[in-house]
């Protein structure tokens, strides 16, 4: 496999899985909204230590519209699709976040299709596995599928979930192989000021701008990790038809990422918060943050899924959370400083 397509090169995921790629040895080229954003890109890779050159291209094509798709999957063997539909305001109505999603998707796939690529790697989320359910005692795994008709499903959650499902409706002809990568929490070292929501989190518990502790838990995973599953699943045969949850090790209630920081940053951990919010006034933040309503199916809820069947299908091994929640700290600190 030569070329491969990522698209979003410039965003968190679509950055490390360049980076992972080139260094495999491939040709990448990658899409961006504007082309504005090549030097972007590139300053990323070097960040990460790639100085690509020739070996990638970067192109225009939008997820909003065709133009620029056949072009980019044009002579491509592979595609991993990591680009998601970003919006700088909370949306209206769920429409303005599921439609783009949705359509997005079948847009790459269909110009995959039409490009002869064998294979799409679909960048999926945790949000297409683990909301709208009863709490349980077992971890979510792939089997699992959020439900979109469930009280307090935010479009975030539900496009990652109605995307992913008609990824799965296009490729039932059998003309594309498919998998998806569904991550928990991503976190680990930054290439630039673009990062996940999950950073984020641990950017605002370092300055100080979190003053409470909100009462949930999930699985975090290490980016370079997730961008490390993309390749298994780019080329193990085994990946084909097949979804596969990130995550590295039991998730984490927020005071355990918490309490981390602390211990292992010592001083430097200083601002991070000690104290949890009661669970009735984060569900009444929630009416009125947009930030923490994102989060509101998950309050007071343990999110846990387990990656046992990318361990056992595809030899993938995540390192261990604590390192990286350690590593991201660092990572920040350094870009801010």
């Amino acid at each position: 496999m030569a070329e491969v397509l990522v698209t979003g090169g410039s965003g968190y995921i679509g950055g490390w899985c360049t980076l992972a790629l080139l260094n495999a040895g491939y040709s990448v080229r990658t899409t961006v909204r504007d082309l504005s954003r090549e030097h972007k890109v590139r300053e990323m890779l070097r960040r990460g230590g790639a100085d690509p050159g020739d070996a990638l291209q970067v192109v225009r094509a939008d997820l909003a519209g065709d133009d620029g798709w056949a072009d980019a999957a044009a002579g491509c063997d592979g595609v991993l699709h990591v680009a998601s539909p970003t919006l700088t305001k909370a949306p209206k109505n769920d429409d303005e976040m599921v439609r783009p999603a949705v359509d997005g998707t079948l847009r790459v796939l269909r110009a995959a299709r039409d490009g002869g690529v064998r294979r799409v790697v679909l960048t999926s989320a945790i949000g297409a596995i683990a909301y709208g359910h009863e709490q349980r005692d077992t971890p979510f795994t792939e089997q699992d599928w959020t439900n979109v008709d469930a009280e307090g499903i935010q479009p975030y959650q539900k496009s990652k979930t109605l995307a992913e499902r008609a990824a799965w409706e296009f490729v039932r002809d059998g003309a594309l192989e498919l998998a998806t990568v569904n991550p928990t929490g991503v976190l680990g070292p930054v290439l630039g000021l673009e990062y996940s929501p999950s950073l984020t989190g641990i950017a605002r518990m370092l300055d100080g701008s979190m003053p409470a502790l909100l009462p949930f838990a999930t699985g975090y995973v290490d980016v370079r990790d997730v961008a490390a599953l993309h390749l298994l699943a780019l080329v193990e045969p085994a990946a084909a038809g097949e979804r596969f949850i990130a995550t590295a090790g039991r998730s984490l209630w927020l005071r355990d990422v918490a309490a981390i920081l602390r211990d292992r940053l010592g001083e430097r951990a200083a601002k991070v918060p000690t104290r949890e919010m009661p669970l009735w006034a984060a569900r009444q933040l929630a009416k009125v943050n947009p930030q923490v309503r994102q989060l509101r199916a998950a309050l007071g809820r343990d999110l846990a899924a387990t990656s046992v069947k990318a361990e056992r299908l595809l030899g993938w091994k995540p390192r261990p959370i604590e390192d990286t929640i350690v590593e991201t700290a660092e990572s920040l600190l350094a870009l801010h400083h």
